[in-house]
This record gives structure tokens, sequence and C-alpha cells, in this order.
């Protein structure tokens, strides 16, 4: 058996400049790290991170779940086997005790679970794609092929990632290619275009850059967004070969907290919508630009609304053959109780995958085969506040999902895991 020797945290920065949770474990093989991420726009129903209030890092700090996890956790693992991910995790649960991990932290416990994870594959002499892979397989009881994703690259933000009026949270660009470095390839240069397109239309004017790492222009409808990602694309010479998606968000601009969930809530956006008329407003956007997928349009609670927005695209006779998808993030939080109720509404047919929405990776493995089974695809995702961890990259191919999304092709810790994919597909095709 591969026993765990040591168990430390610490805190560390993300790249919001916040403290988040750094987990290494020790075997005889070496050290495995293990980094929680942090998002800004959350879920109501994701696992609590635990901060230390007070003023120190104005409230955020992570010492109390770092002690936690020093004493209690360390207490637990040291002398353990890493090489069952499913009993150490189950382990990590009843630690907590609580449903929502708030007792140490869900950023603390994900941090312990990840690098459980890693020590594993070193322990079976295994790249981390193939371990999750193997747990994966045996979690949903058939071989799943590994598989190199399609990424969602968010080039234009607006929302809670950046400081403009534009309520939807994320425009981003899906290219079509046969590899996914040359998918990186495409974004790359389309982005640059882009830069030089907004440089003109705002002379003198700084283009910021969101969390994720697209640029945040003083837009405030997402016709100009989405017409700039045309005229981008287009200069770039790939109109033909992609597509676009947009994650909404609209738990952050949905005004009436006493009717959540309902229909009866507006929501703020460059104007007030209603459900149903932000319903037909998405219809409208997606016969005008060819928008593949949307995330969270509507509140986090609004299972009906979701599922009535599939029903019309289905019905429009010009969108049915595209086959647009709907994805829940707030709706579903990688729960999977509330996937499951996503599944028996018909709410969505793509559940974005969060670790750390959860707490381990056994857990957001149960929710994405509980997705699978029912049909529905699943998009691996990053937060807005991440570190450099590829952690998630392994995940998408060792899951054989097909999507992955972790913001633009600039800043550093976006970039990491679309580089850690180039090296994973150089080594598949080396096989």
């Amino acid at each position: 058996k591969m026993k765990i020797n040591s168990v430390h945290a610490r805190e560390i920065l993300d790249s919001r400049g916040n403290p988040t949770v750094e987990v290494e474990i020790s075997t005889k093989l070496g050290s495995f790290i293990g980094v929680s991420p942090s998002g800004a726009s959350t879920g109501e129903h994701e696992a609590v991170e635990k901060r230390d209030g007070g003023s120190r890092y104005l409230g955020k700090g992570v010492k109390k779940s770092v002690q936690l996890i020093n004493s209690k956790i360390a207490k637990s693992l040291i002398g353990k086997s890493c090489l069952n991910q499913k009993k150490l995790d189950e382990l990590l649960c009843l630690i907590d005790g609580t449903d929502d991990k708030r007792k140490i932290g869900a950023n603390g416990i994900v941090a312990c679970s990840m690098a459980i994870a890693r020590a594993g594959a070193a322990s079976y002499k295994k790249p981390l794609y193939t371990h999750l892979n193997d747990i994966y397989s045996k979690l949903y009881g058939k071989k799943i092929a590994v598989k190199i994703p399609q990424g969602y690259f968010n080039v234009l933000n607006g929302g809670r990632h950046a400081a403009n009026k534009l309520a939807f949270q994320e425009f981003m660009l899906v290219p079509s290619a046969n590899s996914f470095a040359k998918q990186l390839q495409m974004v790359s240069e389309i982005y640059h275009h882009l830069q030089v397109l907004l440089i003109k239309k705002f002379p003198g004017q700084v283009i910021a850059v969101g969390d994720e790492g697209g640029f945040a222009p003083p837009l405030s409808k997402p016709e100009e967004a989405l017409n700039l990602l045309v005229k981008a694309v287009e200069i770039a010479g790939y109109s033909k070969k992609v597509s676009f998606a947009m994650d909404v968000a609209a738990s952050e601009f949905y005004s009436e907290r006493k009717g959540r969930g309902k229909s009866s809530g507006e929501y703020r956006a460059h104007k007030m919508f209603n459900a149903s008329s932000l319903m037909k407003y998405y219809i409208s956007l997606c016969e005008k630009y060819n928008i593949v997928s949307i995330e969270d349009p509507f509140d986090e609670n609004a299972f009906v609304d979701f599922a009535s927005l599939r029903k019309l695209i289905s019905q429009n006779s010009n969108l049915k053959k595209r086959k647009i998808q709907i994805v829940g993030d707030d709706l579903t939080c990688t729960n999977s109780l509330r996937v499951k109720v996503a599944v028996l509404e018909e709410s969505c047919d793509c559940l974005l995958l969060k670790v750390n929405q959860i707490g381990t990776v056994t857990e957001a493995m149960q929710s994405a085969v509980l997705a699978q089974k029912n049909g529905w695809k699943v998009m691996v995702s990053h937060r807005s506040g991440e570190t450099s961890d590829t952690f998630i990259a392994d995940l998408a191919v060792g899951i054989g999902c097909g999507q992955i999304k972790s913001g633009s092709t600039a800043r550093g810790e976006r970039v990491a895991k679309y580089n850690q994919l180039l090296r994973i597909e150089e080594r598949m095709k080396r096989r």
C-alpha cells in the first residue's frame, strides 16, 4: 500500500490576490499538491468556502481551514493508502460532518482531495488523466474513453467578472478544429484581432481585462459583444469555423428575491426582462448569431424556465438542427441531488462541472456520471479566482466529457490549463 506520510496545508494567493488553500500530501514517492480555486459568481447551493473574517485580507483569510487540515484531517489521513480515492473522499466528508462542507470548508477539502488524486496517480505510475479515468470508469460501471476536449474560450467579459455595464458574464469562442493545438492557435489569433478592434472602437480608453482574461470593454448590450466577435473571427479568416457560447449567469441580475425560481421575477440587464421576454430575447440572439451553448440563462432555482427555453429552441425550425445546449451551473452546482431535479424537469442537457462546488473529486465525478447516464454532456470548468494548478485539464480528458472552459488565451492561470492540454494531446498522439 502507498501510505500517506504527511499532510500539510498552507495559505497562498489566487489570481485575484485573495487567499486560498494549498495542501501538500507526501508519500515515499514525494510530495503532491492540491489547490482550491474560488468563484466570484457563486451559486447559493454551492459547498461553502471557509473564510476567517476580521480585517486580515479583508476577512478572506483561510487560516482556520488550514489549521483544521493540519490537525483533524492530517491525523485521519496519515497512514492511509492514497490508492482508494472514493474511500478517502468519503472520509474527508465524514470528518467535516456537514452537508455543505462548512466546518472544514470546501476550499480546504477540495485541495486535500486533489492532492490525494495526484499521489494516487504517482503510486500507479500513471499520468493524472489516466488515473482519473480509472476512477471515473469504476464509478460509471464501464470503461470510458479518454478524450481531448472542445475548448470554450471566454474572450469578452461582463457581469461579476468585469467592471462594465454588460450584464451577461461570458462571451466565448468555440473553434472547430481537428486538434486542441489548432483550437488554441485560432483563438489566440482572434483574441489579438479583437484587441485591435477594441482599441479602434474606444480610442484613448484603457481596454481592461476581466478576471478570466477576456477583454472587459465599456459595452452594455450582448449584441455589441457578439458583433465584435463576429468581426474579429472574420478578420482572422475563421468565419465558418467558429461558433459562439454565452454564460449569462442570470442569477446575478435577477432582482426579485422573494420570488426566486418563479417566472414572476425581473431580470435587470441592458433593459428589464421577465422570464418570458428574456426567453424570446435568447431566441432572437440565437437566430442572429451562431450560438451553440447558453449557460445559466435564468435564476439558479428556475428549473421550469430552463426547461421552457429548451423546449422553445427545439420547436424553432431555424434552431433545432443546431442542437444548442443549455448548461446548468448555478442551477446544479455539481450537486447530484440538484442534477436529479434538473433531469426530471428536463431543464438542461449539459452539466458544468466544478470540483470545488461540491468539495471532492469523487462527488464531482458522481454528478458527471449521473448527467452522462441521462444523456447530458459535461463541461469541466475553471473558476474566476484561479491558480496555476492544471488539475481540471487532466480531469476533462480523464472523464472523456469532451468540453472544457478555462477563460481566454491570456493570463497565466488560464493558459496553464490549455498548455497542459497541449502536453496531454501530444502524449496521446505518441501512443
